[in-house]
């Protein structure tokens, strides 16, 4: 029988060893008022050449502080943007593992259990690989990202199984050269760039390649998100190769209809195949203010499994709209 600890806030080099006989399970407070409003359980912070290891729990038990968290009903009945990211700030809880300035690591084998808020979260980290890591938490518990993705670069996910209440990766602004290969996701809401544009002073965002991902029973596919009323912004070298979707709800999208000032440009959506659950398999809005450009998109996605897969081959260079049925068919979307 393993052991379960309970701490509140670990802020040090922790490795969960693991034997035959036991794994460590590290079991967090489950009242929110015990971390006193930080953001972090298990941080890790300004540390060179990290292992974290053994096959261990990272326990967030985070079921009390999800029946307190109502950010998503109220910022959908929020009407003005500085409301809506008034909410998102407060409705913040703490995060299963954060790793701040941390360069030349590897995290591998651990398992991330019903965080709070996002479980793992990276700020202006470099050279971070993370190898067979499970992440998981019930389909309706919010805000629970699996891997966020910020500032950092030269980060790589291998072999990760996630499935929670929401995005499995997201990938945060100021994030270059990330590399994300043979991801399973399942359920949640996809593997997503941004939101992009919600803060000031944000950083473009390059070099992002997702390969040989699996998802499925998702709300979204791969998608790249703006924020509305946001500053003018970059991303670019965005590629997603090699993408197996079953029964996803929206399997490509991007969409800057409420957020015209993000440039997106360099995208590909190329082998990505499988089933699409609603009409819209496809959906491409971009800006007129600030055109997407050099968008590629070689997909094979069918209605359902009866039905015979179909070949698209398209790219973007103009400020057009554009949006698809499940059996892609492309329609320009009129002003």
């Amino acid at each position: 029988m393993g052991k379960n600890l309970s701490i509140a806030t670990i802020t040090l080099l922790l490795v969960l060893a693991s034997t035959k006989a036991q794994q460590g399970t590290l079991q967090a407070p489950s009242d929110v008022a015990s971390f006193n409003s930080k953001d972090g359980w298990v941080i890790f912070e300004c540390i060179d050449g990290l292992t974290v290891s053994g096959g261990g729990v990272f326990d967030g038990k985070g079921q009390q502080a999800w029946q307190k968290n109502e950010c998503n009903q109220k910022k959908k009945k929020t009407a003005t943007y500085f409301l809506f990211v008034l909410i998102y700030l407060t409705c913040k809880h703490e995060q299963n593992i954060r790793f701040n300035y941390v360069t030349n690591s590897k995290v591998q084998d651990i398992t991330s259990k019903d965080s709070k808020f996002f479980h793992i979260n990276l700020l202006e980290c470099k050279k971070l690989q993370f190898q067979h890591v499970t992440i998981t938490a019930p389909t309706d518990s919010p805000n629970t990202d699996g891997i966020h993705v910020g500032r950092s670069s030269q980060i790589t996910i291998t072999n990760a199984d996630i499935g929670t209440g929401d995005d499995c990766i997201s990938i945060g602004d100021g994030t270059q050269d990330i590399t994300v290969n043979q991801v399973t996701c399942r359920p949640g809401h996809g593997i997503s760039i941004g939101s992009l544009g919600r803060y000031q002073n944000e950083e473009p965002v390059s070099g992002i390649r997702v390969t040989g991902a699996t998802l499925s029973n998702t709300d979204n596919g791969v998608r790249i998100k703006t924020w509305p009323a946001s500053p003018s912004r970059v991303a670019s070298d965005i590629h997603f190769e090699d993408v197996v979707m079953n029964n996803i709800a929206n399997p490509i999208n991007i969409n800057q209809n409420y957020c015209p000032n993000i440039k997106i440009s360099n995208v590909s959506f190329k082998k990505i195949r499988g089933i699409s659950s609603t009409k819209e398999a496809v959906n491409l809005i971009c800006s007129k203010r600030v055109p997407c450009q050099q968008v590629v998109l070689l997909t094979l996605i069918s209605r359902t499994r009866e039905v015979e897969d179909l070949l698209l081959l398209l790219v973007l260079t103009s400020s057009l709209q554009f949006q698809a049925s499940r059996t892609l068919l492309l329609v320009p979307i009129n002003d």
